[in-house]
């Protein structure tokens, strides 16, 4: 006799820095019509200490996905495909760049094995906006990626998706940037990762 297992939904956590984020993941969401695990969209806020608090103070669940924009070093002109503006990417390794972005390292350079099938890159944490050029084209920059890193649990993992492009050529408004960017890809590549 052929008994075929149930597979049980997973309680899965998107931690999203801003209200922005949290909109077109539950817009993603509503959209993919057979989702195989349970979703809660929370939004942590900007920065270290947000972070920080908001992990302490989730609901239970399985795994949790920080799931944010990210602005990455580099010309899109000159980068590959996968990291294209919109493109999501997983970050395995997480550096923290100093206190106020100053130029001094005060934290170890954190890593992860990959949890998904995207591009995956380094990230500089900063308390403010990096804003030079002096860093390895590929860079992805944020304000959370350290302190998640350092609090998550092994399943954990950070997915970010590239929103702008360092350094600015020209003045952009972040908002109006990033309004068309879509989230589907990145949640598709979540649940990919628990099928």
């Amino acid at each position: 006799m052929f008994i075929m297992a149930i597979q049980k939904k997973m309680k899965i956590i998107l931690l999203t820095p801003m209200d922005i984020e949290q909109e077109k993941a539950l817009n993603a969401l509503a959209r993919m019509p057979n989702l195989q695990n349970d979703y809660e969209v929370i939004v942590s806020g900007i920065g270290r200490e947000s972070t920080a608090k908001a992990l302490m103070q989730l609901p239970k669940h399985d795994v949790c996905v920080l799931l944010g924009f990210a602005a990455i070093v580099g010309k899109e002109s000159n980068l590959s495909a996968h990291l294209q503006f919109g493109k999501p990417i997983e970050i395995t390794q997480a550096t923290l760049y100093g206190y106020e972005g100053g130029l001094f390292e005060n934290g170890k350079p954190l890593y992860t094995e990959p949890k998904t099938k995207q591009a995956t890159l380094a990230s500089l944490t900063s308390d403010k906006f990096v804003r030079t050029t002096d860093l390895a084209e590929q860079t992805v920059i944020n304000m959370e990626d350290y302190t998640f890193m350092y609090l998550k649990k092994p399943q954990d993992f950070i997915l970010r998706i590239i929103s702008d492009f360092l350094p600015h050529e020209t003045e952009i408004d972040f908002f109006e940037e990033v309004k068309s960017i879509d989230f589907l890809e990145a949640i598709m590549a979540i649940e990919e990762s628990f099928v």
